[in-house]
């Protein structure tokens, strides 16, 4: 009875748009906060996701796993010992490619969730990039968020950040409020859009 009520009432916060996570875990709150970012900045504000980040990185990936395939086809059919030089290629150049992605991931992606695009309705001025960035330590309940703004012509790039408990978006029972996400992600848009306008 209790687990029909529960399904019942995930099926109303979905129907609702609402997102529900363990509130307990960091990373699960994490990841509803910068989705619910993204959503923000690609449908209140129409930009365009690219997805360039992210496909580098899912390249890098790739390209590893078919190196251990490589490596595991050339083993069935020509049993070790015969393999061994194979192996350690394949392997040498599997760990080549981890220690890739991970300078990657630090160097370039650095926390980066969104990259978005925001043209110019009458084609005039340059596209601008928008990009999201968060941090949530472990055991921390300090949500930190981070958006930039870049002009493609000039590669001027402005920034601003907010550090917000994350009890501020996520209310007792679990649930994502992504209206106060919202005021918050339009304040940082806002003042990023007056800083350009400014100067």
């Amino acid at each position: 009875m209790v687990e029909m009520k529960d399904q019942k009432e995930k099926r109303e916060q979905k129907d609702k748009g609402m997102v529900k996570i363990n509130k307990w875990d960091g990373a699960a709150v994490k990841n509803a906060l910068d989705d619910a970012v993204k959503e923000i900045l690609t449908k209140k504000y129409n930009y365009v996701e690219n997805y360039a980040l992210l496909d580098m990185r899912l390249a890098i990936c790739g390209i590893a796993v078919g190196i251990s395939s490589i490596a595991l086809l050339w083993d069935f059919l020509y049993p070790f010992p015969a393999s061994r030089h194979v192996l350690v290629i394949c392997v040498t150049i599997y760990f080549v490619l981890m220690a890739l992605l991970n300078l990657y991931t630090t160097y370039k992606e650095k926390g980066i969730f969104v990259v978005a695009i925001q043209r110019d309705p009458a084609g005039f001025d340059p596209d601008l990039v928008w990009e999201a960035s968060s941090y949530l330590q472990k055991y921390d309940d300090k949500y930190y968020l981070i958006l930039s703004v870049k002009n493609e012509t000039t590669g001027a790039i402005n920034e601003t950040s907010v550090l917000k408990s994350v009890a501020n978006f996520v209310d007792v029972n679990g649930v994502v409020i992504p209206e106060l996400l919202e005021i918050t992600v339009a304040g940082l848009h806002d003042s990023l859009t007056n800083l350009r306008k400014d100067k």
